[in-house]
Order: C-alpha cells, then structure tokens, then sequence
C-alpha cells in the first residue's frame, strides 16, 4: 500500500526504517533499480531503500518509478 502524495507521487507510508517491509516490496516492484552502492543504506540489496528511484523526504521516501505510477486518472 502507497499514500498518494501533493503531486500525484507515491509515498511510502511505513517510513524510514521498515527494513523488511520495504525488502518485500522491493522483491516484487518490476521497476526496481539499484542505485549506486554510495546511495545503498540497507543490508538487503533489493530494497526500496536501495533503489534508484527512491527520493527521501523528512519521514519517508517516494518512489519515482514510472512502472510503478497509479494511472492518471486515480490522481486528480
């Protein structure tokens, strides 16, 4: 489950620290990229945490992963 956030962008709503939760979605997201190892921050390398695509905010992230985007519609 993802919050929908002011610009339409995915938010992940379980914060910073959900080390598995964010391993589980990680393990099932088609758009999943890693990111740079200097950007990696968990020990599991398929994370949402380590994903490319991860923008941190002050109690999360987004994700900006285009695979991953609710259709225009759900967002207006």
């Amino acid at each position: 489950m993802w919050l929908t956030g002011e610009r339409c962008e995915k938010v992940y709503p379980y914060g910073k620290e959900d080390w598995a939760g964010a391993a589980r979605r990680a393990a099932s997201c088609l758009g999943f990229r890693p990111d740079v190892e200097e950007e990696a921050v968990c020990d599991d390398e398929r994370s949402c945490y380590n994903c490319r695509y991860r923008r941190w905010t002050a109690t999360s992230f987004t994700c900006q992963s285009r695979c991953n985007h609710y259709p225009a519609t759900a967002c207006q």
